[in-house]
């Protein structure tokens, strides 16, 4: 028997605006479950930014995303007050805001859920704290989970991304590949030194917005760039998968827990293995000694880059297609919408064993 179809009303923050059609994180994840619900059966309506089209978008809050943090400002407030009050007639609301949550149980909204998409740090921890008290929180990891033990999450739902979109690779342009923020955490200066240590290409695709990012840049990663360290800037659309595509492995030596990592799944889609750092959701990404190395010092980093060339890039591939698809995130996703839906309960409390079991 068929499921009935839902009305599903999706949420996206207004920040992060993305240089061209291809969004970034967040933006990304809504455009993409928006698809898959809509593959399913499901009625969407979704509320993002004027620059970020994603399918069955019927109203924008604001002219364009912004790079305020997110639940930082008036244009943030301006977002997620409009988009409650365009999706008062869905179903479910699925919030991706930080403030949004907070509107609609001020509000009196029941059915509103959200995913926490950034790290829980700081005053973070309360205030998630407090709303999976009062209504569903998605953590995206189980590292996620396990730094906050306090919050009670409903669920951990991985982001995922549409395989079809990324090219399988050959790695037939030989270099290392870092892809994300140029922030000192992210370990950009570290790649530079372990990409010479094993004498290998570097190439670094890195967005800069915020005013520390360029003096990061300036001042630590500039006088790094070479004949064999070339820095191109953030890399969308097209130019990043073929990067992506065309490397030996992303080099991702993070010094901090990121609570997903969507840049080692998209490596992992085109292909490309990983070599990272035994930090943040990394274990739950990449699969040891076959779709990369996990490494826990420098040591380990340098000989996992003399091998990563030994790995499978097939079943890189094929770990995206059995773990982070689209059609997984939906169904997971519209479990919970569903039992939202048909709960008596005024506080939605499905128990950790809805968190299922670290992969």
């Amino acid at each position: 028997m068929a499921r009935p179809s839902l009305n599903i009303g999706l949420l996206s923050a207004p920040c992060v605006a993305p240089p061209s059609q291809t969004h970034d994180g967040t933006q990304m994840i809504v455009a993409q479950l928006a698809r898959g619900l809509v593959a399913a059966g499901q009625s969407v309506t979704v509320f993002p930014t004027g620059d970020c089209p994603v399918p069955g978008s019927t109203a924008h809050g604001v002219s364009s995303a912004t790079d305020e943090p997110l639940g930082g400002g008036f244009v943030d407030l301006q977002h997620v007050m409009a988009g409650h009050e365009a999706l008062a007639g869905c179903d479910v609301v699925h919030d991706h805001t930080l403030l949004g949550p907070a509107w609609a149980l001020a509000s009196n909204r029941r059915t509103v859920l959200t995913t926490c998409h950034g790290p829980l740090t700081g005053e973070l921890r309360s205030v998630y704290g407090r709303y999976a008290a009062r209504l569903p929180v998605v953590a995206t990891s189980h590292e996620h989970v396990a730094r906050a033990p306090e919050i009670a999450f409903s669920r951990v739902i991985h982001d995922c991304l549409d395989l079809d979109r990324f090219p399988m690779g050959r790695g037939a342009g030989g270099y290392l590949l870092f892809l994300g923020r140029l922030a000192p955490a992210n370990g950009v200066r570290e790649a530079v030194l372990l990409s010479r240590a094993v004498g290998r290409p570097l190439v670094i695709a890195a967005k800069m917005r915020a005013p520390a990012e360029y003096t990061y840049f300036d001042e630590e990663a500039r006088p790094l760039l070479g004949d064999d360290v070339m820095f191109v800037g953030e890399a969308v659309d097209g130019a990043k998968l073929d990067l992506l595509a065309g490397a030996t492995a992303l080099l991702n030596p993070i010094h901090r827990p990121e609570p997903f990592g969507l840049a080692m799944t998209e490596a992992l889609a085109c292909g490309t293995p990983v070599v990272t750092c035994s930090v943040g959701a990394a274990t739950e990404i990449v699969e040891h000694g076959v779709t990369g190395f996990i490494c826990d010092d420098r040591t380990e980093l340098v000989d996992a880059l003399a091998h990563v060339g030994d790995l499978d890039r097939t079943a890189c591939r094929a770990a995206v297609a059995e773990r982070f698809s689209t059609e997984r995130m939906v169904a997971e996703y519209l479990s919970l919408y569903e039992l939202m839906v048909n709960s008596d309960s005024e506080r939605l409390q499905v128990g950790p064993d809805a968190l299922g079991a670290c992969p």
